[in-house]
């Protein structure tokens, strides 16, 4: 997948950020049932920036 497809990767997972917790997990009254989810978010947007960023270079070979 090309950068600009893992961009709108990225720009769903910070909608999920808001919509999950406050949403779908607004019945659950303990504080790690969305701690739980914004960090497995937070992980899956590293890998998403590292897949971003993979064909990135300084320059020309030398």
């Amino acid at each position: 997948m090309r950068a600009r497809g893992w961009k709108w990767v990225v720009w769903g997972l910070v909608l999920a950020c808001y919509v999950v917790p406050y949403g779908l997990l607004s019945g659950v009254q303990v504080w790690y049932g969305s701690f739980l989810f914004w960090g497995l978010v937070g992980v899956a947007v590293i890998v998403c920036n590292v897949m971003m960023t993979r064909d990135f270079h300084d320059g020309p070979e030398a």
